[in-house]
């Protein structure tokens, strides 16, 4: 039988496709699984709106017949419109610990970029910056996150092996969250001062369905304070309204903090939820029939909070909203007795949000790569 690449073509093969990586890490203590419908859905033409501007091809490699590795190539239009560039993104990388599974994956996925056109490959990346983004470099014995996917050291020797070498890091830091009385004074009297200054109002919603009459309004403020990060891709309508209902059932009202300047326009937010991850691995990618109430229980367990999204109107970067909305949440983390919050990533180049957390004493963690090559 020996070494070969099936793409994927059908339902059973994108199964196999999603399902793979519990099996290349089943019992970790720090892989954190998806959940498989969510993934199933990524790669549905028909549920996933990022179809519209992207093309796909999924691959897996085989080993004497048995699934050994998976890569999925995304095409993004409106990405290389953006940048003006014809490239190609890779995702959903996983293989064992073997060179020639890694080099019949790259090798099937440049090929087909090279079909269509493409001159250059980045990644991992998915088809919006919302999908998980980067390879770990560093941090193997820490938990992973909902929001990012766990990988095995040896993967960089791999990649590396199919000539791709590194285009930008991401870091992501641990925080202990403070007692409502050991609040830096500093942060306090800036957060107050902000505040008066500017006449921002924190906004406070009595429910969901209060949330989602702003959700557009978030999402559109997501869309602008992300445009000028790496890699970023524009959001369609119908993509914010996928993300909305994708992550709304998760989020609760006590950790969204949202800043509005006099005339009630939104400027500013911050979304951060208690860390799924533990229910996640008890999950095992499914919801039932236990994995739901797993979940529902982690989001009442209030020991690590989860950061996934924040943003500033352009108009109102540096004058103060970041502040209002770290001293807003630092003081919830602290009521509801949380005892560290993670960052997610954040670009190695985004000196400015690392700098707000100095007054906790962040600890950096995890390091994550995107990596490129010329194809």
């Amino acid at each position: 039988m020996g070494w070969e690449i099936r793409e994927v073509q059908n339902k059973r093969d994108l199964k196999c496709f999603v399902k793979f990586p519990l099996q290349l890490y089943r019992n970790h203590p720090y892989y954190v699984p998806p959940l498989i419908t969510d993934e199933i859905s990524i790669f549905s033409p028909i549920k996933n709106p990022a179809y519209e501007n992207c093309e796909t091809k999924l691959f897996l490699a085989y080993h004497n017949n048995s699934c050994v590795g998976r890569i999925a190539g995304i095409i993004s239009h409106i990405a290389n419109k953006k940048y003006q560039e014809k490239n190609l993104r890779f995702g959903w990388f996983d293989s064992i610990n073997e060179e020639k599974s890694a080099e019949l994956l790259f090798s099937a996925l440049e090929s087909w970029g090279k079909e269509r056109g493409m001159t250059t490959c980045t990644g991992p990346q998915g088809f919006t910056d919302l999908d998980p983004t980067g390879m770990l470099i560093e941090g193997f014995d820490e938990l992973s996150t909902m929001a990012t996917l766990y990988n095995y050291p040896y993967y960089q020797n791999l990649i590396e092996k199919c000539g791709y070498t590194k285009l930008i890091d991401a870091l992501e830091f641990q925080t202990k969250v403070p007692d409502e009385k050991d609040i830096p004074e500093s942060l306090i009297k800036s957060a107050e001062w902000v505040k008066k200054r500017y006449n921002y109002r924190i906004l406070e919603f009595k429910n969901k369905r209060e949330a989602l009459q702003r959700g557009i309004e978030l999402i559109n403020l997501i869309d602008e304070s992300y445009a000028d990060l790496y890699g970023t891709v524009p959001l369609t309508e119908k993509q914010k309204t996928y993300y909305l209902k994708k992550y709304l059932p998760y989020i609760q009202i006590d950790f969204i903090k949202a800043v509005a300047d006099e005339k009630d326009n939104l400027i500013g937010f911050l979304i951060t939820m208690p860390s799924l991850s533990r229910a996640l691995q008890k999950a095992q990618g499914r919801l039932f029939p236990l994995g739901f109430w797993y979940l529902l229980k982690a989001l009442r367990t209030y020991q690590v909070l989860d950061f996934y999204l924040a943003g500033v109107k352009k108009e109102y970067r540096n004058k103060g909203v970041d502040i209002l909305m770290v001293y807003e949440i630092t003081k919830t983390a602290a009521k509801f007795g949380f005892s560290y919050s993670e960052s997610n990533p954040e670009l190695e180049t985004n000196k400015k949000i690392q700098n707000e957390w100095k007054l906790f004493k962040p600890r950096r963690h995890k390091r994550r790569r995107i990596y490129y090559k010329q194809i």
